[in-house]
């Protein structure tokens, strides 16, 4: 799926502030919002909380910097930023189960419930802004 796709000025501003948001995320897992970012991490996880939340940092920030720069790949760099979402989902929802207040705002599970409905538009933000489903179906189209 190397091939590059063409995408709208919207995508790409959208792509851009997609890309923004997960660098500054992955530069605050590794600082400022460390601990909080732990409160998401659930419990039956077989790693550390600290190291959970420094790896996935890290992934953010080159899932980020890849959809910014990496045009001749933009396609799979948004199906694994989907991706990403769907894997950190299961600490959103255990953040909401567990009652765990995070980030000032994630203080009642009112606010955490309403959260994870947005997860399913993070996917179809990274996959529309990106060009990857339309890679996809093109390359469907070809085959």
């Amino acid at each position: 799926m190397s091939k590059t796709i063409e995408t709208t000025l919207t995508q790409n501003i959208f792509r851009i502030l997609l890309a923004f948001f997960m660098v500054y995320a992955g530069f605050s897992h590794l600082t400022f919002n460390r601990v909080d970012f732990q409160a998401q991490v659930p419990d039956w996880l077989p790693l550390g909380k600290d190291l959970v939340v420094l790896l996935s940092g890290i992934v953010e920030m080159a899932l980020g910097l890849g959809l910014a720069f990496w045009k001749k790949e933009r396609a799979t760099f948004g199906w694994a930023l989907a991706l990403f979402f769907v894997l950190v989902f299961p600490g959103n929802i255990a953040q909401y189960l567990d009652h765990k207040d995070a980030f000032g705002a994630l203080n009642s599970d009112k606010a955490r419930l309403i959260r994870l409905f947005f997860q399913p538009v993070l996917i179809a933000w990274a996959l529309w802004s990106a060009g990857s489903y339309q890679a996809w179906r093109n390359r469907k189209i070809e085959d």
